[in-house]
Formats: C-alpha cells, structure tokens, sequence
C-alpha cells in the first residue's frame, strides 16, 4: 500500500496552460518578450529618467556618481519582471494574434486585387 502512495506523486499531470495552448516560435516569443521590456520599463520609467539624466555627459563615472539613481531603476524593474508580468504580456501577445492576422489577410486580399488591376490593364494593351 506505501508503494502506491508514493506512486502517487510522481504521476500528477503536469501543470498544462489552458490560456495559451500553443508553443510559440523563436519570433513569436521574441515579440512577447519585446512587449514584456516594454510594459516593465513603462513601470519604471521615472526611475530609468532620472537615471539617464544623471548619467547623461559622464562615462566610467556613472557607476559611482550616480549609484543612487541605478539601484533605484534596478530595484523598479526587478520587482516587476516577475513571470506573472511576462505571463500578462503572451496573453497581450494571444489577443492581438487575431488583429495580426485579420491585418495580414487584408493586406494581401489588396494585393491580389491589384495585381488583377494590372494584369486586366496589361491584358487590354495587348488587345490594342
């Protein structure tokens, strides 16, 4: 009986994300990754300002002078790059998917309908 107890454990189903089903591509996780940076330094962006603004016009000098200002624009960001955060951004990322490809499918419906423009105007040319 212990020995099926412990089997017990070992044979729970793996945590499955039911929100977003599909695995992403090399490009489409990159995408969600670019919204993931830019929703976090959307967060801290006063914190990255004043930061900039401090380091603006030095070099190696940075580092020390303006030591407060990078503790506090790393501090921002590391309390908000959490998984949850990148988890919001691929469900952004799965709610835009539907506009991207009703986008994508209207652009080349308005290039099928010119290339027929031309090749109608080519097909009457020939006909004079």
């Amino acid at each position: 009986m212990s020995a099926s107890s412990e089997a017990q454990p070992a044979s729970t189903p793996q945590h499955l994300n039911i929100h977003n089903p599909l695995p992403l591509s090399a490009t489409q996780e990159q995408q969600v990754k670019e919204i993931y940076y830019k929703r976090v330094r959307g967060y801290c962006a006063p914190e990255i300002k004043a930061f900039a603004e401090c380091a603006r016009g030095r070099t190696f000098t940075t580092t020390w002078v303006c030591r407060e200002q990078r503790l506090a624009m790393n501090t921002c960001m590391l309390a908000h790059a959490k998984p949850e955060e990148l988890d919001r951004a691929r469900e952004e990322w799965f709610a835009g998917r539907e506009a991207r490809r009703r986008e994508r499918e209207e652009q080349e419906a308005a290039v099928e309908k010119r290339r027929q423009e031309v090749i109608k105007m080519m097909r009457e040319d020939d006909m004079k």
